[in-house]
């Protein structure tokens, strides 16, 4: 059952109606606060509240599980005119990332084709759908989807879900490839999210030692993913997968010493070794960011370093 809340905050600004999924994840509250700053009224939708969505209204729900009437009826009830799967599983099972990444996006898709007024629908999938990818090749979308791993297989079924939605005429979706996301609050389930743990665990002076993947990979601060979303909500753009990145694959070993230096570090204390890792992509991701340039009118602003900054000082609260 959805409980509906109302914000704590003062009027609302003028502007369109958007429910976010996942709205207490690391990109779902910056898309919330991102579409809050340029005037949209946020319906936050998420299994559990918190301090980042309490001035917007809230509603409880595990999507996968909730019936797709009763979702719509939410929608409706609010008047959302655009919603935005911000949505992530990291779990460590098949059946676990099929809930997260299928069986919620049919549930979804169940309830927006219910509405009269059916509200737009952006849908946040991921760079490793292409799977691997040779260096030095950036990914565009006409690349053919080739995931490697049950995570890239399931988020790419959960994509082609909303495209085929979309082909047959039964919502207005855009799906948004991400490359990795850095930043604010980044989850500790990520491997700089995994960094920034053992970082902090550490003394000040204590030695610490990571183990690196000799790999080069497309990274984007969650601020630039999130302002790509607005720019989406706001879209004629449809049946379109876009791709959203710095466009540059950047080092492994550059970022974790990138983000040593935002932690202030002592001079060595911290030591790096090459040795394979568990990756959800390859060794390799450069995306080609043009048609979200040409499509959306976007492109990444916040500069590696200072990603790795905010990184540090924002750490992930799961």
């Amino acid at each position: 059952m959805a409980v509906l809340s109302g914000g704590t905050g003062g009027p609302r600004a003028a502007g369109s109606r958007v429910a976010v999924l996942g709205a207490t994840g690391c990109v779902g509250r910056c898309v919330v606060a991102a579409l809050a700053r340029e005037g949209h009224q946020v319906l936050a939708v998420a299994r559990r509240g918190g301090p980042a969505v309490a001035e917007h209204a809230f509603a409880s729900v595990d999507v996968a599980a909730v019936a797709p009437g009763e979702l719509a009826g939410l929608f409706a009830r609010y008047g959302v005119r655009a919603v935005v799967n911000a949505t992530g599983g990291w779990g460590t099972t098949e059946e676990e990332m099929r809930y997260a990444h299928i069986t919620l996006v049919d549930r979804l898709l169940d309830a927006v084709s219910l509405m009269e007024d059916r509200p737009r629908l952006v849908h946040l999938g991921s760079i490793h759908e292409y799977g691997p990818v040779p260096e030095p090749l950036a990914i565009g979308e006409d690349r053919e989807p080739g995931p490697a791993t049950t995570y890239a297989r399931t988020k790419l079924a959960g994509s082609e879900l909303v495209l085929e939605a979309t082909r047959s005429g039964r919502v207005e979706g855009l799906v948004l490839r991400p490359v990795n996301v850095c930043g604010p609050r980044t989850t500790r389930a990520s491997f700089l999210g995994a960094v920034v743990g053992r970082l902090r665990a550490a003394g000040p002076a204590d030695p610490v030692t990571l183990r690196v993947a000799d790999a080069r990979r497309d990274f984007v601060d969650v601020r630039d993913l999130a302002d790509a979303v607005v720019l989406a909500v706001a879209s004629r753009a449809t049946g379109r997968a876009v791709n959203i990145g710095r466009g540059e694959a950047t080092s492994m070993r550059e970022l974790v010493e990138l983000l040593a230096g935002a932690a202030g570090l002592p001079a060595g204390t911290l030591r790096i070794e090459d040795g394979p890792i568990d990756s959800k992509g390859g060794g390799w991701t450069l995306a080609d960011i043009r048609l979200a340039g040409e499509l959306l009118g976007w492109k990444p602003r916040v500069p590696l370093a200072e990603a790795m900054r905010a990184t540090w000082a924002e750490p992930a609260d799961d």
